[in-house]
């Protein structure tokens, strides 16, 4: 694939995996304890905390990209913190990117693990905890296990989300070729440029072949766990 593709080419798939990864992995643990607070817990507020989750869907992702900049920007009240106490910035870095894509991906993984965990039968929590299990425990050992196939597709609707997301991430994090330049940004950008629909053919292959090898995978593994949770 290094022979096939130009260094920049390379640069913005090889961005995009990275940001699209660590998009789930700052999503997943929140979405895990979001859909469950969502599926089984009645408080104050429920709808307003599932209006909030929702809210990246419908929001124009630009919009998205500039609350993350005014709230994570250098001048921004929580990005001068973060720099000034820990050195750490998010605004034109990868690490940016990778914010935008988890909370426009957010959405989505909640909802995928949210019905699983609704799919998965209350009797079966209660009859636990009637033999002395705590709640910790009951999530750990009967909802979480049989609400794994959906966590998978949630991951995996998540990371297809985060490959394709454009608008929130060049808002926040801009454009910049070899650091923020992901797939999407890169397709964009060899667009604008005479001679560069080859390369930008050549990314949009990439980007198909990424995302069905990553749904055939869960669908595959999906498969596998919940006929293992059946006990077949």
């Amino acid at each position: 694939m290094a022979e096939w593709l130009s260094p920049a080419e390379w640069q913005a798939v090889a961005l995009s995996l990275r940001v699209a990864i660590w998009a789930v992995l700052l999503s997943l643990p929140f979405a895990i304890f979001v859909a469950h607070a969502l599926a089984r817990w009645e408080f104050v507020g429920k709808q307003v905390l599932n209006g909030l989750v929702h809210l990246p869907l419908v929001l124009p992702p630009v919009v998205t990209g500039y609350l993350l900049l005014m709230t994570f920007g250098r001048r921004a009240p929580v990005g001068m913190f973060l720099e000034q106490t820990f050195g750490f910035t998010f605004a034109f870095q990868w690490t940016g990117a990778a914010l935008a894509a988890a909370i426009m991906a957010f959405p989505l993984v909640v909802r995928a693990i949210r019905l699983s965990i609704e799919a998965v039968d209350p009797k079966l929590e209660h009859a636990a905890r009637t033999l002395g299990a705590g709640n910790a425990r009951v999530f750990a050992t009967i909802t979480l296990p049989l609400a794994l196939p959906g966590i998978i597709a949630g991951a995996v609707l998540g990371y297809a989300k985060a490959m394709g997301e454009f608008g929130a991430t060049i808002t926040f994090v801009s454009n910049i070729p070899g650091q923020t330049q992901t797939l999407p940004s890169a397709i964009y950008s060899f667009l604008q440029v005479p001679g560069g629909e080859s390369s930008a053919i050549r990314l949009v292959a990439i980007a198909i072949v990424i995302s069905m090898t990553a749904l055939i995978l869960s669908e595959y593994l999906s498969k596998i766990i919940a006929r293992k949770v059946r006990g077949q």
